[in-house]
This record gives C-alpha cells, sequence and structure tokens, in this order.
C-alpha cells in the first residue's frame, strides 16, 4: 500500500510539473518589426522575417506543446508607425515578443513599451548602446553589434596608423547620434583630433554638401555614422569627388553584405571592418545561406543572421522556464550559452547585451572573388570580451556595480 501510495504522489507530482508548463494564450507568438520597404530593407525586412521562421520551422514549430507564430510589419521608420503597430500587437494580438527592430528611435520606444507591459524585445538591428545602457530593461536583448563594438576598436587602429585626424558625417537621428559619439570619445581617449562633423537627414539622395566640407578639413579620416543607402550613397559620391584618390581614409564602422554587393567589388574593395556574421564562414553557416539563399535570392546578412540565433534561443529559453511569461523567460535567456552558427559560447550579460566573438574582414579585390556573394577575406576573429562596452563602463540600473 505504502508503494502504491508512493507511487500515486510521484504522479501527482509529474501532473503538476506538465500542467506548471504553460504558454499564455495556448500560443506563443513573435513579431518581427522591421523596415519592409525602405532604405534598410535589405539588410533586414524580408530577410528578417524568413530567418524568424527559418528558426521556429528548426526548432519543431512548437514549444511547451503550443505552436508558435511569426508575424511582420513594416514600421517605415516612423517611430509613431512603429510604436503603435508593436501596441496594437501586445494589447490585441497576443505578441510574446518583439523582434529586429530596425532603427534605433523606433527600438528604444519599443524598449520601453515592452518594459511596462512585460513581453520580451530581441534586437539585431538598431546600434544604439543605450539599449543596454540608460535605456536597458529586463526584458530587452541586443544580439547582433552596436555601435560601440563596431566604432572603437577601428578608430584605435586607425589613430595607432598615424591617422589621427577625423571629420564626421552623422545620420540626423538615435542611431547616427549615438555612434557619434561614442567616435568622438574614442578619438580623443586615443589622442586623435575631431576637426569638423555635419549631420545630414535621413535617407538623403545626394550628400554631396555633407561631403565636400569634410573634404575641404584635409582630415585623414572621414568617418561615415551613417548606415544602409546612405552609406553607400556616401561612398559612391566620394569615389567621384576623388577623396579616397586625394588621399583621404573613409572610415564605415556600420557596414554589411548587402552594402558591399550594392557597391560592387571595384568601389569597396579593400574596405576594413567587424562584422558579426559571415555566410562563408564554415560548413553551418554555409548551410543556414544556402537555405536562405533559396527563397530570398541573397544571402543572409550578419543582421538577417541574428535574428534567426535570437529567435532560437528565446525558444529554448520559453521552454527551458515551462512559460512564455516575460521575466522568467528573460532569466532563462541570461543562464543558457548560446550555441549555434551565429556565435559560440556566447553570453546574454545582465544589461541584456549578447556577448559573442566578432570578425575583423577586409572586402575582396575583384579578382580575388569566386563568384557572386564571395566578399570577405575574414582577416581575424575578435574576441566578444574585448569588442563590447565593458560593465564596469555600463549605465545600465541592472548592473550590480
Amino acid at each position: 500500500m505504502r508503494g502504491l501510495a508512493a507511487l500515486s504522489v510521484l504522479g501527482s507530482l509529474g501532473q503538476a510539473g506538465t500542467a506548471f508548463a504553460q504558454a499564455s494564450d495556448d500560443i506563443v507568438k513573435l513579431g518581427v518589426l522591421t523596415d519592409m520597404s525602405g532604405q534598410y530593407s535589405d539588410m533586414n525586412g524580408p530577410g528578417s522575417l524568413l530567418a524568424a521562421r527559418m528558426a521556429v520551422t528548426d526548432f519543431g514549430g512548437t514549444v511547451l506543446g503550443k505552436p508558435v507564430e511569426v508575424v511582420g510589419a513594416d514600421h517605415q521608420q516612423k517611430a509613431d508607425v512603429g510604436l503603435g503597430i508593436a501596441r496594437q500587437w501586445i494589447e490585441s494580438e497576443k505578441v510574446d515578443a518583439i523582434v529586429d527592430v530596425t532603427n534605433s528611435a523606433i527600438a528604444l520606444a519599443v524598449q520601453q513599451l515592452t518594459r511596462e507591459t512585460n513581453r520580451i524585445a530581441l534586437f539585431s538591428s538598431p546600434g544604439t548602446t543605450d539599449l543596454t545602457g540608460k535605456a536597458c530593461s529586463p526584458t530587452g536583448f541586443q544580439w547582433v553589434y552596436d555601435n560601440y563594438s563596431n566604432v572603437v576598436g577601428p578608430v584605435r587602429t586607425l589613430i595607432e596608423k598615424g591617422n589621427d585626424t577625423f571629420f564626421i558625417i552623422t545620420a540626423d537621428f538615435a542611431f547616427g547620434h549615438s555612434l557619434e559619439k561614442i567616435a568622438i570619445d574614442a578619438i580623443k581617449a586615443n589622442g586623435g583630433k575631431l576637426v569638423g562633423s555635419v549631420r545630414h537627414p535621413f535617407g538623403a539622395n545626394d550628400l554631396s554638401a555633407f561631403l565636400l566640407p569634410a573634404q575641404a578639413s584635409k582630415a585623414k579620416v572621414i568617418l561615415l555614422a551613417t548606415a544602409g543607402k546612405d552609406l553607400t550613397t556616401a561612398i559612391k559620391q566620394a569615389s567621384e569627388f576623388g577623396i579616397t584618390a586625394g588621399g583621404q581614409i573613409l572610415s564605415a564602422p556600420v557596414v554589411f553584405l548587402t552594402d558591399i554587393h550594392a557597391l560592387g567589388l571595384s568601389s569597396a574593395q579593400g574596405m576594413s571592418f567587424l562584422e558579426g556574421f559571415y555566410w562563408n564562414q564554415n560548413d553551418e553557416t554555409r548551410a543556414f545561406a544556402k537555405r536562405f539563399f533559396e527563397v530570398r535570392k541573397t544571402m543572409p546578412t550578419a543582421l538577417q543572421a541574428g535574428v534567426y540565433s535570437e529567435v532560437s534561443h528565446y525558444l529554448k529559453a520559453v521552454q527551458a522556464a515551462g512559460t512564455d511569461e516575460a521575466k522568467a523567460v528573460a532569466a532563462k535567456m541570461r543562464e543558457l550559452p548560446v550555441n549555434d552558427f551565429f556565435a559560440r559560447n556566447g553570453k546574454v550579460r545582465e544589461d541584456g547585451r549578447m556577448v559573442h566573438d566578432m570578425l575583423l574582414v577586409q572586402v575582396k579585390k575583384p579578382s580575388e572573388s569566386k563568384g557572386p556573394w564571395d566578399y570577405y577575406n575574414v582577416v581575424a576573429s575578435t574576441p566578444g570580451d574585448q569588442v563590447f562596452l565593458p560593465l564596469s563602463q555600463s549605465e545600465c540600473s541592472l548592473v550590480k556595480k
């Protein structure tokens, strides 16, 4: 009888454990909020939505015995539109996590909303360090890169090689402002000098009015604190004006594979920068890229690969937590290591920053490329703890001082 009683108790405990595993609304739903049609759509956009869906499919399509659904929307690079979509998703459409969120200004607004509503935010695209700094959230995570990771090391290297005077051309919104501030701090900290700066409007078709004063400044380095089609426009026009031929260096901290594709190797050859991911790095990255290419007809950027990684890690955390309640999932996301084709032994810090190794790449000469999308030589792998802002310098309130 005692044995039967013991079995009965164990059975009850087992049933209780099963009952504890739960998904709100009997579904786990992710919303990919990105630039579907604007100047960042090539490096994020439909490719980010595809990457999220690939991650869900590879996970098995369910978690905690409930279906996982992915929806997508275009924020049109407008903060009010993006925030409105995110709010509707949370309040009316049972979305548990918001993913990607191209555009730093929109990301900061979404960070605040998800903090207030106890939802997860998985940021792949925005560069502002405020997301894991002064605006950090217990349920917000920054995955691929940030402005600190991509500018501090390159500025230091340039100055060490004697290129110590800078002119900065900045995109006039939150991302550009953050990148500009970090660049100026890095220039000063390493003994360089800022000789001038100018800010350009988002989505400018002609950047000549901003490039010409940079050229006239005689600065050894013109740092482009911008991204996407604004960046490729600036690089093409700088070539037309003979800026690099005249001996000035163009430094572009935030460059992605699609930018190089748009520029062409003849214009981009020799550029060197940090990347979070390269499709042609190993068998695993090539396998993912092949599947991605079959649908999109382009190779994935670091941002799109990062969406796959962060969604996969989120689902693993939901499974481990036994619930999709945001704070419980966030705790598991910080506890579990990140091991996939995007990152090896990645670690999610208390501030929400996912720390992983970054690749120092150099754009190939046309004669070196073996075919379309074969654009990079991987020069080195830089350890994550040498790339990202140290926790000791963090402004995040979650960091224990």
